[in-house]
């Protein structure tokens, strides 16, 4: 595993992580519980409900398929070769869109935060992003997801627009934040 200077973190691709196949045959469990811990605990990442087994497992499944063909790019972090964070990002499918992509999730173990995860984890997606052509990356989060749009900010994405009180989580609602990175607009 290739470390990025963090002790013990260690960032891979999905080429990499087939190349673990220790930690490839653990990854949907892995993931699994930290996104049930995660959702369970409040976390903005697209479920109001934790989500299943199954429903991981082929999420994953359609990622790394997306990944092997050019179409997606999918980063997973290990702290001491335990799951510490995941994310990635797909290209838009309709052919005037192709040169755009979406970062759909990015999740770090809450027993992580604050060690440099979530942005190694964006570090790495954005470099698979200029490397794979992308023109623009998108992402969208929840406005209250107040740690995670600085990380984005930090980073060169842009705020683009808002949906106020867009996202419904039983009687609360957030803005829904729509953010992107124009690789045009740099050299």
């Amino acid at each position: 595993m290739t470390g990025d200077g963090t002790s013990g973190l260690a960032i891979l691709g999905a080429t990499e992580l087939a190349s673990e196949p220790e930690l490839e045959a653990g990854l949907t469990e892995s993931v699994h519980r930290m996104l049930t811990d995660l959702v369970r605990g409040g976390a903005a990442l697209g479920w109001v409900e934790p989500p299943s087994r199954d429903e991981v497992a082929a999420l994953l499944d359609d990622v790394v398929t997306a990944a092997r063909s050019g179409d997606a790019a999918m980063r997973v972090a290990y702290l001491d070769r335990r799951l510490a964070g995941w994310g990635y990002w797909l290209r838009y499918g309709r052919p005037t869109h192709r040169p755009h992509a979406d970062m759909e999730k990015l999740a770090v173990d809450s027993t992580a935060h604050g060690r440099g995860i979530g942005r190694a984890l964006t570090t790495a997606l954005i470099a698979d992003a200029r490397e794979a052509g992308i023109e623009v990356l998108t992402l969208d989060a929840r406005g209250d997801n107040t740690a995670a749009l600085r990380l984005y900010r930090s980073l060169g994405f842009t705020e683009y627009g808002r949906l106020p009180d867009f996202v419904a989580v039983g009687e609360r609602r957030y803005d829904k934040v729509f953010c992107m990175l124009d690789f045009r607009r740099r050299g």
